[in-house]
């Protein structure tokens, strides 16, 4: 059973890196709820824990000793960054002690390769520090740094929900590859997808994810365009088999949303 430590950075009191009208505590939440319920939905044999599943304060050694004592086999900790408004792109960072011939750089070479070939985001390459959570931590780490929070450029993509879905599943990918992680049979190759309501006013649908949010239900809204007019749907889940999205739309639905459906 491989055990994956899954880390989105900051929270709580703590809000990250900020700009253009986000924090960094929110967008790393979300890729790391949508990385875990991908693991979790499409593998076999992987195992998930997440720092903090919603916006909550954790300090960095509670992290780390959490990790350790649940003896995860990799701890991967997700972030965006701020510079001076200019800097941007993607870059990502294993322990400064670490050689390019160990066996974390050999997971973060894999890692990095996958999800630069998905964020869409300029490559500032591989990196080197000595972050608490890369030095203290007793299995392999990496530290992702997605896109520059303070750049219109960057900012543009980590404001959309589809976009930092993208990422998640890229991460996904290089823990698939690195961990040789076996893939859930789907036989169709379809995926069911839990929709919590659409409507035409964003607004409604920010309010409807925000109640699914307070009743631990991870949700976010996705625009489309239907006989053009644009639409604003609440995606609460996608799963690969149509009997796990069945059993959530149960949930949804138990949690007060009788017009959820399910769409493939």
């Amino acid at each position: 059973m491989m055990k994956v430590y899954v880390d989105p950075g900051h929270g709580g009191s703590d809000p990250g890196a900020q700009g253009n009208g986000m924090e960094e505590k929110d967008i790393v939440l979300d890729i790391a709820r949508h990385l875990r319920d991908i693991l979790k939905n499409d593998y076999e044999g992987v195992e998930v824990m997440i720092s903090r599943s919603n916006d909550r304060t954790k300090s960095l050694q509670e992290r780390t000793d959490e990790a350790n004592s649940w003896g995860a086999d990799y701890f991967l900790s997700i972030h965006c960054n701020s510079f001076n408004g200019s800097a941007q792109g993607y870059e990502d960072f294993i322990h400064s002690s670490l050689s390019d011939s160990s066996q974390t750089a050999a997971y973060r070479d894999i890692m990095h390769d996958e999800i630069t070939n998905i964020n869409g985001l300029s490559n500032r390459g591989q990196k080197k520090a000595n972050f608490h959570v890369l030095r203290e931590t007793t299995m392999s780490a990496i530290l992702t740094e997605n896109g520059f929070i303070d750049n219109e450029a960057d900012a543009a993509l980590l404001k959309s929900p589809s976009w930092r879905q993208e990422v998640a599943q890229g991460h996904v990918n290089g823990l698939a590859r690195a961990f040789n992680l076996d893939r859930k049979e789907n036989d169709s190759g379809s995926v069911f997808k839990v929709i919590a309501g659409s409507f035409q006013s964003k607004a409604n649908a920010d309010t409807r994810v925000e109640f699914l949010n307070a009743n631990s239900i991870d949700a976010f809204v996705d625009s489309i365009t239907i006989s053009g007019s644009q639409w604003y749907r609440v995606q609460a889940g996608a799963f690969s088999t149509r009997e796990n999205a069945e059993n959530h739309l149960d949930t949804v639905k138990n949690a007060g949303i009788e017009d959820a459906y399910i769409i493939s």
